[in-house]
């Protein structure tokens, strides 16, 4: 089933995150607080799944602005692994992550760029992705580090993240690396779970 990114029902879930991500846009006084964010994240999460919903990779293109996180926290109790609380960034960092395909026959491959920034200061990471539509997931690897300081760049070179070079990355099975699964994916937001279990949540920059 694939997704129509104009839902035609309106779930609880979707009006938390229309109203985060309205607030972090300063379009609404009042955010959701994170632990009711958290909950509307893992619904959505649960009724993509019942759902079976895909959506393309097309819908995932364009630059977007990471309001809310949660990392994770080791469980005591089963020894496992479980969600942290979750925070929204702090609008004095600008965390940024933009996918772009590339023009080869294959549309289910491109590039990411993850970019921080901090005040005059700019941290870029950017590689290549695959994306597999069945299941919503997107891998990726970072192969150059960018560096600047006032938009003057101080260290342009390729890094080694401990995987594969570009070249081989296509060829590598998406358990051996990093991804995104997403899980909703709208016009003005997106959210997933990446590959060691925290939930993201960002919000298309305009």
């Amino acid at each position: 089933m694939t997704a129509n990114l104009t839902p035609v029902a309106k779930f609880d879930f979707v009006t938390v995150l229309s109203q985060a991500a309205a607030a972090y846009r300063r379009q609404r006084d009042t955010r959701p607080i994170a632990e009711r964010l958290v909950n509307a994240l893992l619904q959505s999460e649960k009724s993509a799944k019942q759902q079976h919903l895909t959506y393309p990779f097309e819908s995932l293109l364009g630059k977007w602005q990471l309001c809310f996180a949660t990392g994770t926290k080791k469980v005591r109790e089963h020894g496992g692994i479980g969600l942290g609380k979750g925070f929204y960034v702090p609008k004095f960092i600008r965390i940024h992550v933009s996918f772009n395909a590339t023009l080869d026959e294959d549309s289910d491959r491109g590039k990411i760029c993850n970019q921080v920034e901090l005040g005059p200061v700019l941290l870029k990471l950017t590689g290549p992705v695959q994306y597999t539509c069945k299941k919503n997931l997107l891998a990726f690897d970072f192969n150059q580090m960018i560096i600047s300081l006032f938009g003057r760049v101080l260290y342009n070179r390729p890094i080694r993240s401990g995987k594969v070079k570009t070249e081989d990355f296509y060829n590598q099975s998406i358990a051996q690396q990093p991804f995104f699964a997403f899980f909703l994916v709208r016009e003005d937001l997106i959210a997933a779970r990446g590959r060691a279990g925290g939930l993201a949540f960002w919000i298309r920059e305009t």
